[in-house]
Parts: C-alpha cells; structure tokens; sequence
C-alpha cells in the first residue's frame, strides 16, 4: 500500500512516515495543502493521511476538492479539532475516517487496515484485462493463454499501470513516479530493467500483448 502523509508539523512527519514506512508501507509525504493536491491529482496513493490544519489550503478543502474531481482514493483525517462539530464536518466533506490528536501510533494502524478492508468499487479492480492477458492486482498474478505467474510489487505496480492507460504513451517520468515514488531517487536504468522484466513475464505467458519503446518519451502496451 502506497500512503500519502500530509502533515505540516515537521517532527511528527518524520515520526509518522517512518513508522508506516517499518510496518512496510511506501510512503509520501508533503506539508501543505497545495503540494498536497499535486501529489493527488496523480492518482498513485491508496490512502491519504490528511491535517486538517494546512498552510496555503486546509485539509478539507483539499479533501472537499478530491471529491469534487471524482477522486475516490480513501481519507483518514488526522486533526487537533476534536468537537463533534468539527468531526461532523470533517467527515461530511468526504472523509472515511476521522482521528484526533494526540494519538497512539497502534490506533492509526488499526484505523488504516479498517479502512483498507472496506469495498472500493471505484478505485481497484478485482482484474484488469487487455487481449488475451489478465493481472488480478490482489495477488499480483498475471495469466495468458499459456499460464500463470506471480509478480513482485513494483513488477504488478508498472504493469498495473500499462493497463490503466492501455494504448496511451507513457512517459518515464510518470513511469518512476507511478512505480517509486514522486521523493523517490531511483536511476532511470531501474525503470528499463523492470519493464525488460514484465516483457519476459509477458512472454512466458504466451501472451500477444506487448510493451513499446517510444524513443525519446517512455513506453506503450498494445494487443497485437
């Protein structure tokens, strides 16, 4: 799972993001509300852990703002305003779930698998098919006319990302992003060698679909 971490209190960021990241979350992180909804609008998060109390934009205006885009992606609130009022408010502006400060690090955990468990009809898909190829993202397994393999994460992250813009050229940039993390320093070569990886994937699925190389910009995938 992928954790977007929006908190302008600088020691708590630090703190929070690197608990989640030894529970084995990616986590990104920003401190204010307009970064925020930059790193939104890419749509690469499962979750956001959202402040409510943001410079340059409020948490639930950002919040308010996701949903008005269509943007399904769950929301737990973490907030000093703690009245049933602001509660109230902040949950109708379109958050899943609603925790106040001071808080202990296990009920946050408790929180986000909760909110994991819940249905998410619009933003994950049981499968994703293109041709004669189907991946299930929640077992990363990838099936063809031939057989079946398992993927590794970043391995089911690139190629998840292929089949949500089937047809459409993808470029590096949004590749890394997509797969490490917009904070992430990764070489490019690294992204090269994972897309070398799923095309062999592809093949020992006996599978006609195929990734391009578009010279210059990133990649594509096609059915034949």
């Amino acid at each position: 799972m992928r954790i977007l971490l929006v908190e302008d209190d600088e020691k708590l960021n630090e703190s929070l993001a690197f608990q989640l990241k030894k529970e084995g979350f990616l986590v990104d992180t920003c401190r204010d509300g307009e970064e925020a909804l930059y790193y939104i609008e890419e749509k690469i998060h499962d979750l956001v852990l959202l402040d409510r109390m943001l410079p340059h934009l409020s948490g639930t205006e950002v919040l308010s703002r996701m949903r008005r885009a269509h943007n399904e992606t769950p929301v737990i609130l973490i907030t000093a305003l703690g009245t049933l009022d602001d509660k109230v408010n902040g949950l109708d502006s379109g958050a899943d779930d609603y925790l106040v400060k001071p808080f202990a690090f296990e009920e946050l955990m408790a929180r986000i698998r909760c909110v994991a468990r819940r249905p998410r009809h619009m933003t994950q898909d049981d499968q994703l098919a293109l041709g004669d190829l189907t991946y299930y993202p929640g077992e990363n397994t990838l099936t063809g006319p031939t057989g079946s393999c398992s993927l590794s994460r970043r391995e089911g992250t690139l190629l998840e990302a292929f089949l949500r813009n089937s047809g459409q050229t993808l470029s590096r940039s949004l590749l890394l992003t997509r797969v490490w993390g917009m904070d992430s320093d990764v070489e490019e070569g690294n992204l090269d060698n994972y897309v070398h990886f799923l095309r062999r994937r592809l093949k020992s699925a006996g599978s006609a679909v195929s990734i391009k190389t578009v010279r210059g910009i990133g990649y594509r995938l096609e059915d034949k």
